[in-house]
């Protein structure tokens, strides 16, 4: 990526604080709840999600072994003209009465979050709450966030990268 293209917006220590304060407001608006599921998109939304399990463990009582915290991926075509199969990588059947934080990387438009939706509203879920660590804030569909890293006002020209590797985290705006 060159320097020309790309400007960085979050490098990797911002990010890093950034999910310790989501995690920490999930905490606070959460910390009664018998079971929290964090459900990540597929691809970066998962593994920002896999970064907010791992902060809610540390500054939580919520712990996987005992149930009161569970990381679930969903997936579906992000890209597809019309959407096929949401599916969900553990039973759906644990979503009954759960509260569940959906994740993803940026929300631009609201399509993929609105989507993603379609498993958990076919189970009966005490509630659904959204976090996301760039919002652009260009919404088509009605889709908001609970819990955001960073907002970013843009053109619908320009494009979020977020990279959320081990070796490499960073948000870029091309």
């Amino acid at each position: 990526m060159t320097e020309e293209k790309a400007r960085l917006i979050l490098n990797a220590d911002q990010i890093r604080k950034k999910v310790r304060r989501i995690a920490f407001e999930i905490y606070e608006r959460n910390y009664l709840e018998p079971r929290l599921i964090i459900a990540g998109i597929t691809g970066r939304g998962y593994a920002l999600a896999r970064m907010i399990a791992e902060e809610l463990k540390e500054i939580s009582p919520f712990k996987v072994e005992a149930g009161t915290l569970l990381l679930m991926e969903v997936t579906l075509e992000k890209f597809a003209a019309s959407q096929g199969e949401v599916s969900l990588d553990s039973s759906p059947d644990l979503l009954e009465n759960a509260s569940i934080v959906l994740v993803d990387d940026v929300l631009n438009t609201g399509r993929t979050l609105a989507h993603s939706l379609k498993p958990f509203l076919q189970k009966s879920i005490k509630k659904l709450e959204i976090a996301v660590l760039v919002n652009r804030s260009h919404t088509l569909f009605p889709i908001s966030a609970d819990y955001t890293g960073y907002e970013l006002a843009t053109t619908l020209q320009e494009h979020i990268e977020v990279v959320l590797e081990e070796e490499a985290l960073a948000v870029y705006l091309k």
